[in-house]
């Protein structure tokens, strides 16, 4: 575990709000309105001119360690800084929200505010070969989910999904190499080493609903070995069926350390094989896996005992019929295991216990309570094919081995739209958690029956959407403050190991006050999705 000691560091002004055995050291405020962060590695030989060269940087002399650079993409696109101080990033280059911009999106004014890019959470890179991945969710631009391509729009929106390929050589000279247009584009992620793409979400169009996608889009593969010339596969959708046998929204990607790609959304968190050669447990046979047609690996739906499955019961339903959260509504995931796993349970290096959030606001006294939580499931028993041949009437649910949130140890307000959990990074027994208005949350899953909270930095004006370790820091994408720079002070390893829960005090006047009347005017619940990921206000 990192900790601070350089006195310059010590000199940042602290933010008024409550924090916990972290510090700020550093801040990039013309970062607002950000929704993920990604790094890559720049050695004296590599600059992804091709596809092996970067293993020169395997064979480099160890002084030649590479330079580190950061991506950070948000409504304004995307934009890459220095790290050689990763403390104070330096500017190098950005594709703005205006390249971005297709034929017939609407332009940005001062009274169009939304017609910005959108979203591109958990945004993916191709470190081999220098690529940055953009995903455009239909709502860019001021589009919906309910409309389509070539639909009447009465803000002028194209509604059009895909992914844009940057081409990221020169992080100082960034070029827009490609756009695919695809029926899906919340989020993208790389599968079978960045040579394929899976692109899910977000919830499904009228039209989309109306022909079988009943809870949300799919995942839709996308052939990135040309990138200048990417092909997508819309017709050959992946993930489907995944809540109790209906089609609901596969909402991220997250391939582990031994090659699985974990999809989560409504209905649970599956994972596929998506190269090799296999035993198939629902076709009960040997088959090769590919992108296009992964083989069932494990997974499933969520226990309720987490979820908001226990307020919400159901599966997704022809609109205008109520869709329910069977399986929980989850977002993303990871599944240690390895080495790079907590080494203080064997079920994590075995790769037996899967991580998850449910990101669901809920309403009323619920909200946040009793869903919308860091879940660590047991994936026994899931291996035979059982969440993919879960139905209503005999449905699938992983066990609940433990679970975290800010509601169940200290003074959450539950009232504010803002009390989810949001994006997670994973550092051997550490988790650095995003919880919206909540803060950033370091936990300690060392024992997955009672993870504990080590440290947290709620800052009063902050709205973070992700957090992530990288090289002994923490770094938050937060749509109000920008990406926040953080140290975990010592205080945080001495309650790792005396194994002490810190809690947070209860919320300040001054950021209640934020979160009701400053962010709530800037960023609303997804009413298609009962509050999953929040959206711009369209003015």
């Amino acid at each position: 575990m990192a900790v601070s000691a350089s006195p310059a560091q010590a000199q940042v002004t602290q933010p008024a709000g409550a924090i916990k055995n972290m510090e700020l050291v550093g801040n990039l405020p013309e970062a607002a309105n950000s929704t993920a962060i990604n790094f890559m590695t720049y050695g004296k030989k590599d600059r992804g001119k091709g596809r092996f060269e970067w293993l020169w940087d395997w064979f480099g002399k160890p002084k030649d360690k590479g330079k580190d650079v950061m991506f950070v993409t948000g409504r304004f696109g995307l934009k890459t800084y220095d790290m050689s101080d990763p403390a104070k990033p330096k500017f190098l280059d950005e594709i703005t929200n205006d390249q971005l911009r297709l034929p017939g999106d609407p332009p940005y004014s001062p009274s169009n505010p939304t017609s910005t890019f959108w979203q591109n959470e958990d945004m993916d890179v191709d470190d081999k070969r220098k690529l940055a991945l953009l995903s455009r969710d239909p709502r860019a631009y001021r589009g919906s989910t309910s409309r389509s391509p070539g639909d009447v729009d009465p803000n002028g929106a194209t509604n059009i999904a895909g992914v844009y390929v940057i081409d990221a050589k020169d992080p100082a000279d960034l070029k827009l190499l490609s756009f695919e247009e695809l029926p899906t584009g919340h989020t993208t992620s790389c599968v079978n080493d960045c040579e394929w793409l899976w692109t899910g979400g977000p919830a499904a169009s009228t039209k989309q609903e109306q022909a079988g996608w009943l809870g949300g889009r799919p995942i839709i593969v996308t052939d990135l070995r040309d990138p200048k010339n990417p092909v997508g596969y819309p017709q050959k959708p992946v993930d489907l069926f995944r809540q109790d046998g209906v089609t609901a929204y596969a909402h991220d990607v997250d391939v582990d350390d031994a090659g699985i790609a974990w999809v989560a959304g409504l209905g649970g968190t599956r994972g596929y094989y998506t190269k090799g050669r296999h035993w198939d447990p629902v076709q009960r046979k040997f088959r090769v896996a590919t992108p296009l047609d992964p083989v069932p690996y494990a997974g499933g739906g969520l226990s309720p005992q987490t979820t908001s499955e226990k307020f919400n019961p159901g599966v997704s339903q022809l609109s205008p019929l109520p869709d329910g959260n069977a399986g929980g509504w989850m977002h993303n995931s990871w599944r240690p295991i390895g080495l790079g796993a907590p080494l203080t349970d064997w079920r994590y290096i075995k790769g037996e216990l899967l991580l998850g959030t449910e990101e669901w606001f809920g309403a009323g006294a619920n909200a946040c309570r009793d869903e919308g939580k860091f879940t660590i499931s047991s994936l026994k028993g899931s291996y035979g094919g059982e969440g993919w041949r879960s139905t209503p009437e005999q449905p699938f649910r992983m066990q609940a081995v433990g679970s975290w949130a800010p509601a169940d140890n200290e003074g959450t307000i539950y009232t504010l739209g803002s009390c989810s959990a949001h994006y997670f990074d994973v550092d051997g027994s550490l988790v650095a958690y995003a919880w919206y208005g909540q803060g950033t949350r370091i936990l300690d899953i060392s024992k997955p029956e009672k993870p504990i909270q080590v440290a947290y930095y709620r800052p009063d004006g902050g709205n973070v959407w992700a957090s992530y370790f990288r090289n002994g820091y923490v770094y938050t994408a937060d749509a109000a403050r920008g990406v926040d720079i953080l140290k975990i002070k010592k205080g945080a390893k001495a309650a790792s190991a005396a194994k002490k829960e810190v809690n947070a005090p209860k919320m300040s006047k001054q950021q209640v006050s934020y979160l009701q009347n400053t962010a709530s005017k800037h960023w609303v619940s997804d009413p298609s999705t009962g509050g999953l990921c929040l959206l711009p206000v369209v003015q």
